[in-house]
């Protein structure tokens, strides 16, 4: 009888364990444990001030891009670049400078950074007869580009006297502007994504 019941005892508990072990995790389980996840953040970091006509080819600082600009008055007044750094998880992303654009008059301009690429730079001379050029770059993070994803074109602001910043986790990618500088300008930003 005690054999019996020892034998009953360890099949029920073979039984009540079985399941456990033959379970397998289901696929959304395993997805979710082999999943990464990513914290994408962007700080301002500078501002600086040029003469809009002086012609200096304004360009961020290593390793930050444009989030902002801000212009006051004509040819002869101020513009205000704003440049942030961007980390994910905490680390800092790598910005590899590309090429200036080809140069286009500044009363009828239009440039977007190519895909998957960031402003980071603005060369204007003179008047609104004058050239417009600008800079982007890439991102790079852990060994792999970022992915830009572009939102929609902002609203026309008065050329000048207008003052634009990124919202949390975007940068620019794109600007227009067409007249003087009671004409209008007009910005794209794009969000920072990481792939995979």
């Amino acid at each position: 009888m005690k054999t019996r019941k020892k034998a009953l005892l360890a099949t029920a508990a073979t039984a009540a364990f079985a399941p456990l072990a033959l379970v397998p995790a289901t696929a959304a389980t395993a997805a979710a444990s082999t999943a990464a996840s990513y914290t994408v953040q962007v700080q301002l970091q500078t501002v600086n001030t040029v003469k809009e006509s002086s012609g200096v080819r304004f360009t961020c600082p290593a390793g930050q891009v444009m989030t902002g600009r801000a212009h006051s008055g004509d040819e002869n007044g101020y513009t205000k670049y704003s440049c942030s750094r961007i980390l994910i998880n905490g680390e800092q992303v790598t910005v590899e400078p590309r090429n200036w654009s080809p140069e286009e008059r500044e009363n009828n301009s239009f440039f977007e950074a190519p895909q998957n690429q960031v402003i980071i730079g603005r060369f204007h001379e003179g008047d609104e007869n004058g050239y417009t050029s600008y800079r982007a770059a890439a991102l790079w993070w852990q060994g792999r580009q970022l992915r830009i994803v572009p939102g929609p074109w902002g609203s026309n602001l008065r050329e000048s006297n207008h003052s634009v910043s990124a919202s949390p986790y975007h940068v620019m990618i794109g600007r227009r502007h067409s007249g003087d500088e009671n004409g209008y300008t007009s910005y794209r930003f794009g969000s920072v994504v990481v792939d995979g």
